[in-house]
């Protein structure tokens, strides 16, 4: 883990920006390390391993694609789902989530870039997805995340990152910006262009851990 560069992007971030450190094929001795270092939320992509490396002091959020017959196995364990792709994985958290008496905040994964081999709700149905879930209790939406172009340039990323913003804005002026209150975007490669587009979640991985094991 590169402390000094963990350390410089913690300084540098605006704050109002939440940093979730991505620790997917990490492991517990080296989120050990990173929580010693400030970070309290960490993001994985598999529901088994934070099942694996589940502690209560720290914070969790799913980032990854959520099977619906994982949801019983994560929904005890997290304080966020940031992909909710689906309605019926809408439907499946609010099924789990009322059995434990939890309401879950989620994040509604666009796939901006319109992708064949991504995830996400399209760009021009999230309006109505939301409506679609408004009955559900035990579902609190705070929000949108994406991942940026696999492949492209910069300007591709920019122009992604630009029309996430424009509909995190509209959603806010539907919905009050104390309803939804995040735009999770920006990685290792991309989350200075993210924050100029005010992203205000970024999801750090390689920059701080350093290459997958």
């Amino acid at each position: 883990m590169n402390k000094e560069i963990l350390s410089k992007i913690q300084k540098e971030l605006p704050k109002n920006v939440t940093l979730v450190a991505v620790s997917k094929t990490h492991t517990k001795s080296e989120i050990n390390n990173a929580y010693l270092c400030g970070c309290t939320i960490f993001g994985e992509n598999k529901v088994q391993e934070i099942k694996e490396k589940y502690d209560p002091k720290y914070h969790w959020h799913m980032i990854g694609h959520l099977q619906r017959n994982k949801v019983k196995d994560v929904v005890p364990l997290v304080d966020m789902i940031e992909s909710l792709d689906s309605l019926r994985l809408a439907e499946e958290i609010e099924k789990q989530c009322a059995k434990i008496h939890k309401t879950m905040p989620v994040l509604i994964e666009i796939n901006i870039s319109n992708e064949l081999n991504k995830t996400g709700i399209l760009f021009e149905e999230c309006e109505s997805f939301i409506k679609q879930c408004s009955h559900l209790s035990h579902i609190d939406i705070q929000g949108l995340m994406c991942v940026g172009p696999l492949f492209g340039d910069e300007k591709d990323t920019e122009y992604c990152f630009k029309k996430m913003e424009i509909l995190f804005h509209k959603l806010q002026s539907t919905y009050g910006e104390n309803k939804i209150k995040y735009l999770s975007m920006g990685m290792s490669g991309d989350y200075k262009i993210a924050l100029q587009h005010s992203a205000n979640i970024i999801r750090l991985g390689t920059i701080i851990f350093g290459k997958r094991n």
